[in-house]
């Protein structure tokens, strides 16, 4: 709360402060910087985009719960072993060095977040943005065990009783129950969940495993059943930064207000000419598309940030629509250049493809291709040389009595594929130039599917060749081989003085 004089408040353009209280007598006003939030209690409806909502709801959700429990041969088909710090996804086995391939699947995210932004809005958000997918889920056990809006409404407002009891504490515990079985298959993507399965029976999950599925079950908890289009309008960040992507030719979820306005109540049975002569438009002011909005905005004040572009007010209000006998698309998806200048459905979608849409399509299929590229070509193993820095460039005696010069190099031969693969190392670019490592057997060392290894190489060269050269730096390669691929990594040679 905070008190200002009432003279100084008018004074204040473009600030909003709803006022509790003033004085009569002109004098203190008290005013509320903070206004709680009502909650908001949307309408079931049906219609071609709540058909299309149900469907991506049961798509992500069979692709999320489903996905941990798909074997691909002997092991979980997509899994990330931090411990291990192996990522498999199908017939795919990346490392950390592999950091790149995320790299690109979020600039593909990004751009694919742009261009649909700039075709049609907030449909992300609409139809396949968890938070509306879970809300929608949550809405969903609501209205079975407690009722529609008007139902929810009563039961709400009334006295606490044996029924409103059991309605709630039932709602809650599904609720719960979903959480926490959401909870345990976010973890199943990171421990194999058929032992995370097996040690639920005995609750034997390790520390870091009871701490996510109970933080991810409370996030779907609390998200999902009490803030709901709360997380939509203050703290997803998508809502503040959305208007930047729009144009006059977004699709976007739009009132025709030319047709609907003035608005009016009326009898289906109303003469069309009567209405007209007295200024009535074809909205009929029954406020369903208010009562079914999951943000509770009333479209027909304009596009708002709040807008989640589901189109549940474009099905209810075709539904009325049809019960008067008008025309459908009072409230429909369109673009503000196609309201304003009353273009078909054929020049509207002539201008949404428009170049920006155009450009930023032919980018986004040029980094998918170059990305899956690279995943065709890529090599079934990796290798990191280090140089051994415990142990500097040094004279020894060979075998035949020959002083050589050697450097000492810590390899790491990372098998990507699933098979075991055996791997023959040698060096290249300094004449005379050889390799001798004490883990090869017979000149090759072996890898285990999935697998990687560190072994110790000695790079030796011959005394007079390297007096030859000087002193110093001097580049040189590792080439490791196996199964007709080379890997080339390059390192350098040190002459001493």
């Amino acid at each position: 709360m905070a008190v200002a004089k009432a003279s100084s408040t008018a004074d204040q353009v473009g600030k909003v402060i709803p006022i509790a209280a003033v004085e009569a007598d002109g004098g203190e006003t008290v005013v509320s910087l903070y206004e709680a939030s009502k909650k908001i209690y949307p309408r079931s409806v049906s219609g071609y985009y709540a058909r299309w909502r149900w469907v991506l709801v049961w798509f992500t959700q069979i692709i999320f719960y489903g996905l941990p429990w798909l074997q691909w041969g002997e092991r979980q088909a997509v899994l990330f072993d931090l411990g291990a710090r192996r990522f498999y996804l199908f017939g795919l086995v990346l490392y950390p060095q592999d950091f790149i391939y995320l790299t690109g699947l979020l600039v593909i995210s990004a751009l694919s977040l742009f261009l649909f932004t700039a075709v049609a809005g907030r449909q992300w958000c609409g139809y396949a943005c968890p938070q509306t997918v879970y809300t929608e889920i949550f809405l969903w056990i609501e209205r079975k065990i407690e009722g529609d809006r008007s139902a929810r409404l009563r039961l709400d407002a009334g006295a606490w009783n044996l029924n409103k009891v059991l309605r709630k504490g039932g709602k809650h515990l599904v609720w719960l129950a979903l959480a926490l079985w959401t909870g345990f298959t976010f973890v199943g993507y990171f421990t194999p969940v058929r032992e995370l399965w097996a040690e639920s029976f005995t609750f034997g999950f390790g520390p870091w495993e009871w701490f996510w599925v109970n933080f991810y079950a409370l996030a779907t908890y609390g998200n999902a059943g009490f803030m709901r289009e709360q997380v939509c309008k203050y703290m997803c960040p998508y809502a503040r930064f959305q208007s930047a992507m729009f144009d006059k030719d977004t699709l976007i979820v739009s009132y025709d207000e030319k047709r609907g306005e003035s608005r009016g109540a009326r009898s289906r049975q109303a003469d069309a000419r009567a209405l007209k002569a007295q200024g009535l438009g074809d909205c009929i002011d029954c406020t369903m598309c208010v009562q079914v909005c999951p943000t509770g905005i009333d479209i027909r004040k304009g596009l708002q940030y709040e807008c989640i572009s589901c189109g549940a007010c474009v099905d209810v209000c075709d539904n009325v629509m049809d019960k008067m006998g008008y025309a459908r698309g009072l409230i429909r998806y369109t673009t503000q250049n196609a309201l304003q200048g009353g273009w078909s459905r054929l020049q509207t979608w002539k201008r949404v493809f428009r170049p920006r849409v155009l450009v930023y399509t032919a980018i986004l299929w040029a980094i998918i291709f170059g990305l899956l590229a690279s995943l065709a070509l890529r090599s079934s193993f990796k290798v990191d040389v280090v140089r051994d820095r415990g142990v500097l460039a040094r004279i020894v005696v060979g075998p035949d009595g020959r002083g050589l010069i050697e450097n000492v190099y810590r390899l790491q031969i990372m098998n990507a594929s699933e098979n075991t693969q055996r791997f023959r190392i040698a060096v290249t670019g300094l004449q005379g130039l050889a390799v001798v490592s004490d883990g090869a057997e017979g000149g090759e060392v072996t890898v285990g599917p999935a697998q990687a290894r560190w072994l110790a190489v000695r790079a030796q060269l011959p005394y007079e060749e390297g007096e030859r050269m000087g002193t110093g730096s001097h580049p040189m390669r590792f080439e490791i081989s196996a199964d007709g691929q080379v890997v080339r990594e390059k390192s350098v040679f040190l002459v001493p003085r």
